[in-house]
């Protein structure tokens, strides 16, 4: 009867937290993950969820793609309840124990991306979490080299934010990258997507950033790799240069011609 079901559910919840608290993680989620099918044969969707992520979350320490498999099932259950905010958040999970534990970057990609999908449909105050989301997205989308997606995905997040007085001064970092993209791709699309942010967002024109972009288009169109180089350096003694936009820059001085350095560097 049910009642023998409830207690064999609180019976594994119990074995599972003192597995947790003896650091056998697989064993805990094991028993999470029982208690989690017991409370669905109950029909207790809510308790089979927190049951599941409970799960997922002691396999993360131990069986990374278990606790990817309970997770997933935590999220079933909360779309079908329409709790979308919550499944986002897994979704995020997911996607980092993609990037950092089993580095498969397109899954990773996939499970940003419908967390951005479901921040998005929901009410508006979720887009800061949506755009953070897509902003990994994008990162990602450009490392692998498609400059296409990840140059829609800054615009986009740029002109979201350049009205928000709050956000509006990140929104000249998202222009700065979706314009490094297009100069990746091609000099002249790099100029005229320039000249749009500058229109869109007049604010962008002082910016650093901007500055820096403009002597990068006049150094590559006169396949000069010293005042390229020069450019960079003065930039970064100032505001320091991340993993990723120091690649995105490199890729750039690669196609200045007579760069003899191989590799390249910036500094």
């Amino acid at each position: 009867g049910n009642t023998k079901i409830e207690e064999a559910c609180e019976m594994y919840t119990r074995a599972a937290n003192m597995f947790k608290m003896a650091k056998n993680w697989s064993a805990a989620g094991n028993a999470f993950c029982q208690a989690a099918k017991l409370h669905m044969q109950l029909q207790s969707k809510h308790d089979s969820a927190t049951s599941f992520v409970d799960a997922g979350n002691a396999y993360k320490k131990a069986d990374p793609q278990e606790a990817i498999n309970c997770l997933n099932a935590a999220i079933d259950i909360y779309t079908d309840m329409g709790r979308f905010t919550i499944a986002a958040k897994h979704h995020i999970t997911i996607a980092e124990i993609y990037e950092t534990e089993l580095v498969d970057i397109e899954k990773a990609i996939a499970h940003y991306e419908q967390s951005a999908d479901y921040y998005k449909g929901e009410e508006s105050n979720r887009q800061v979490s949506a755009n953070k989301c897509l902003l990994k997205v994008a990162a990602y989308a450009a490392q692998l080299e498609q400059y296409q997606k990840a140059i829609e995905i800054y615009e986009q997040v740029g002109t979201n934010t350049m009205d928000n007085p709050l956000l509006k001064y990140s929104a000249k970092d998202y222009f700065f990258k979706a314009a490094l993209c297009h100069f990746i791709v091609d000099e002249l699309n790099a100029k005229l997507a320039l000249e749009k942010y500058e229109e869109m967002f007049p604010a962008f024109t002082d910016s650093r950033e901007c500055k820096l972009l403009k002597k990068l288009l006049e150094a590559h169109e006169e396949q000069n790799s010293e005042a390229y180089t020069e450019a960079v350096k003065e930039f970064d003694s100032i505001s320091r240069l991340d993993q990723w936009l120091t690649t995105m820059l490199l890729r750039i001085k690669k196609s200045i011609q007579g760069d003899g350095e191989g590799d390249g560097d910036l500094k």
